[in-house]
């Protein structure tokens, strides 16, 4: 016996959605009435992003990775699209303290600590543990350019330092998560041996273990931001051109493919997924991601410029007789031309050759 199953494709978009939250405000005026509607239209666009990222993904024949539902535990930052509809940046000019007003709770007071530029946009609030962030944008006048320095740099991102330029000198890893790999390692520990269960379910000590975990990463997220901040800074400061490798760290940081082992069914061969877990921790430790896009971002407000060039072989080829080979690399640290016979750091090598592809980008597309 054979059955025919035919399967509707249903589409939800956007507007569906945000037609039928105007019905469910109608319905529930004292609960989800009593909130700003464009901040909740705003959650159905980041809704509706995911999946039209999913679906692109799967068109692509990529990995699609299924958007996940973010309940309470999961779900941290509420976002106003226009200051002044349903939020209120600095809602009490009168008054020396600044506050925040919200629709639907009120007049919050910041605790502000820098001035802020320009006219207010976008108001975003994001909880980290037990504590709460307003996160503004304002649209600025085009900032002054730095003057010109006459220097051009190369820099080599690594493990070992956190980056190697051009001229021999390091910046030095500071390996922020590695630091405080005891403390949250006990507090993980702590946590796990409460079961998962709802915010409103948790005991005190429950609630207490997971403030920790969270004060901890919280804890060494600024810190990994601060010294990409400042790193990127001086570089800015320093040069005119700054040519980096175009790092595809998210490929670099993926976990290795297994390996079956054709003589054992169900059995697996050795395939260094230890040693590469080691190594995508170093690499998330680092930070290269978010200290590349604020050197991004500095040098475009300071008028510098920014070269990502081509990674491969900027290690191994030799700046002063141009041969390219991998015994030119003996070790993790040093160069030594079998060509020529010249001598470097490798770091420093590879900086120097980025630096000279960079130069070559830039002559060939001149602004």
């Amino acid at each position: 016996m054979s059955a025919l199953i035919s399967f509707d494709r249903t589409t939800v978009r956007y507007g569906q959605q945000s037609a039928q939250l105007k019905d469910i405000r109608a319905f529930d005026p004292e609960r989800q009435g009593r909130w700003s509607f464009s901040s909740q239209q705003a959650t159905l666009r980041r809704l509706d992003k995911a999946f039209a990222a999913f679906f692109r993904r799967v068109r692509a024949g990529e990995k699609p990775g299924y958007p996940r539902f973010r309940g309470v535990n999961w779900f941290d930052s509420v976002d106003f699209p226009k200051d002044g509809d349903g939020c209120r940046w600095d809602s009490t000019p009168h008054d020396r303290a600044t506050r925040v007003r919200f629709q639907g709770v009120g007049h919050v007071r910041v605790h502000q600590h820098r001035a802020v530029v320009g006219k207010v946009k976008t108001v975003s609030v994001k909880r980290e543990g037990r504590k709460w962030f307003v996160i503004l944008t304002a649209e600025q006048p085009q900032p002054e350019p730095l003057p010109k320095t006459g220097s051009v740099v190369g820099i080599d991102l690594g493990i070992a330092n956190f980056l190697a330029d051009s001229g021999g000198e390091f910046v030095p890893n500071p390996r922020h998560q590695r630091r405080a790999a005891a403390k949250l390692e006990a507090a993980q520990q702590a946590l796990s041996r409460f079961g998962r269960v709802r915010r409103d379910k948790r005991t005190k000590n429950h609630q207490r273990a997971v403030e920790e975990v969270a004060t901890l990463h919280g804890k060494v997220r600024r810190q990994r931001l601060d010294h990409a901040h400042k790193t990127a800074l001086r570089l800015v400061r320093e040069h005119d051109l700054i040519a980096h490798e175009d790092l595809k760290i998210r490929n670099m940081s993926k976990a290795p493919t297994p390996k079956p082992d054709p003589n054992t069914p169900g059995g697996f061969l050795p395939n260094g997924a230890a040693a590469k877990a080691q190594l995508n921790h170093s690499i998330n430790d680092a930070g290269w991601g978010v200290f590349l896009t604020i050197l991004h971002a500095k040098a475009e407000s300071a008028g510098r410029e920014v070269i990502a060039v081509d990674p491969r072989n900027t290690s191994r080829t030799c700046p002063e007789c141009g041969h390219v080979a991998k015994e030119n690399r003996p070790t993790q640290e040093k160069f030594h031309c079998a060509s020529c016979g010249y001598q470097a750091h490798a770091d420093t090598v590879g900086a120097l050759n980025v630096l000279r592809a960079g130069l070559v980008r830039r002559d060939a597309n001149p602004a």
